[in-house]
Order: C-alpha cells, then structure tokens, then sequence
C-alpha cells in the first residue's frame, strides 16, 4: 500500500500581505506586480496567464471572470487565504480553466455554512499541492457542463458540517457531467458531512489516504449519490468513533440512479476501524441495483465487504 505523502509545510508564522515588500501578486509573463489577487485578475481578464503569490496571509479573495488562469504559490504552503468573495469562497472560479498550486486556504466560514477554499462554477480545474484547512468546505463547484477536475497531492483537514446549517457540508463536493480525479491526497479530521462527495457519471480515486480516527460527526468516506462508474484503488481508510452516520465508507447511488454504476472497479484498498469503534460498516454500499466490480481489498476486523442496498 502506497500512502499519500502530504508535501507542504505549513508556514503559520508567514507575515500578513500588507507586510510584504512591494506587491505581492506578479503575473509570470510580463513581471507586473498588483497589491491584491483581485487587481491581478482584473488587469489580466480575458488573457491566459499564470499570477505567482508571495508568501503570506490574505485576508482576501478574488472572482476568475474568464480565461484561464494559473494560481501558484512562490513556494509551496507559505501563500494562506482566509477570505472568501461573494459569500462563497477565497476563489471563485468562473473563467475558461483554472489551476491552484501550492495554495492554502483556511478558517473559511460564510453564513449559508459552504464556506470553501474554492468555488468552482465554470471551467476545468486542477488542483495540486494545496492544502484545505478548518473551513466549511475544500471544494465546492457544481454545473451541468462536462468539466473536469483533477486533485493531487492535497490536503483536507478539519472540513465539512451538518450542524450549522441545514444543508451538509463536505471536504470535497463536486457535480458536473464531466470526470473527478483524487489521487495522491489525504482526507483527516472530518467535522461533519462526507469527506469526497461527487455528482459525476465518471470517478478516478486513487492512492489517498481517508483517516477518520480524528472526525467528528462525519459521515461517508465516498459517496456517489447518483451512481457513476471508474476506479477506486489503492487507497486506506481508518473509520473512527465519532460518527453520524458510520453503515459504510463507499456509498454508490444512494440518492438516485441517474448515472450508470456496473463495472464500478473498487480494488487493492486497505479498510480498518480506529480503537473503540465497534460498529460494522460495510466497505461498499451499492444501491444502483447494477453489478459492482469489486474486487481484492485488505479489510480489518469488524469491516463487512459488500452489501446491497435498497432504493
């Protein structure tokens, strides 16, 4: 079992951005430089361009109107976002793609309770080496378009609600007609909600690590509420005591059967319980009425392989 390394450093004792010296936003084609992300992206609309972050803690945000835009931090983990724009998220993503890379993004809360690091509601997305901390949500974004969103080598620790709100929160909460791939991440501490919940026909799940010794009041590891078919392998999941709800890690179609499910392949994980859980959850919960192709997992005591579910 090959688990996901957590690359960044977190840099808390990284000085404010109204410390810095000289702007801190610099767009990497032309070497301008803007006092806040906002003004670079509003300089810049409709150009393709990459916008290099210096380290600090932004108590800001910034909407992507169009184009596609690259965020990326001068050094990994040292760029911090706390604010969120138009009650949603530190990004909002709105342009014709977007990449984030070595952001982090933390203590996001807005009324409505789906405070996120990002906000994506038009365009593709790839998301690397970022970290999303203590916040309602990671990553929030849904449309009927077929995006893509690709998320590797990240962090998600402290995210997700079902008390502050009404509706749930979740570390990662994606829909679209399009594709999710997770890899190489790790989900810990959850604090209600799902850790991966995706409305997609199409998933890729692959080498993270889901640690839920440390969660309060969380739900699934993944759920698939509509169903949807691909590839979960290789990952480990550790269910801790402190559940809402804690009758299955892989949840497929439980909601509705709006995407196709057979051939779903769930191979090669690792699936324990923490000290103290005495429950039985099933490691997969198919309620798509369609056949699974489930396969050799690794599982603790006390972890039931499969069961099916009725609508």
């Amino acid at each position: 079992m090959r688990f996901a390394p957590v690359l960044l450093t977190l840099a808390l004792a990284a000085p404010a951005a109204s410390q810095q010296r000289g702007a801190p936003f610099t767009i990497a084609e032309t070497g301008e430089s803007y006092a806040t992300l906002e003004q670079a992206l509003s300089s810049n609309r409709g150009r393709d361009f990459t916008v290099m972050i210096a380290p600090g803690v932004y108590r800001e945000c910034a909407v992507q109107q169009a184009g596609r835009v690259t965020f990326k931090a001068v050094q990994p983990g040292t760029a911090i976002f706390e604010g969120a724009c138009e009650g949603k998220a530190s990004l909002v993503l709105r342009g014709n793609g977007s990449i984030v890379d070595g952001l982090v993004f933390r203590g996001i809360r807005v009324p409505d309770g789906n405070g996120a690091g990002i906000r994506i509601e038009i365009g593709d997305l790839v998301v690397r080496n970022a970290m999303f901390l203590d916040s309602q949500e990671g990553i929030l974004g849904g449309t009927e378009d077929p995006a893509n969103v690709t998320i590797d080598r990240s962090t998600f620790s402290g995210l997700g609600q079902c008390h502050e709100t009404e509706d749930c929160a979740h570390s990662i909460y994606l829909g679209s007609t399009g594709s999710v791939t997770i890899t190489n991440s790790r989900f810990e501490r959850g604090q209600g909600g799902h850790y991966v919940k995706l409305r997609v026909p199409k998933v890729r799940i692959t080498d993270n690590s889901f640690d839920d010794t440390g969660g309060n009041r969380t739900n699934y590891m993944i759920d698939l509420p509509e169903g949807g078919t691909g590839e979960i392998a290789r990952n480990t999941f550790v269910q801790g005591t402190r559940k809402e709800n804690w009758s299955g890690m892989i949840v497929v179609a439980a909601e509705q059967r709006k995407y196709r499910s057979a051939g779903l392949s769930v191979h090669d994980n690792v699936a324990s319980l923490a000290p103290g859980q005495e429950k039985n959850p099933a490691f997969v919960a198919n309620v798509s009425g369609e056949k699974l192709a489930v396969g050799a997992n690794k599982l603790g005591a006390g972890v039931r392989a499969y069961e099916v579910r009725e609508p």
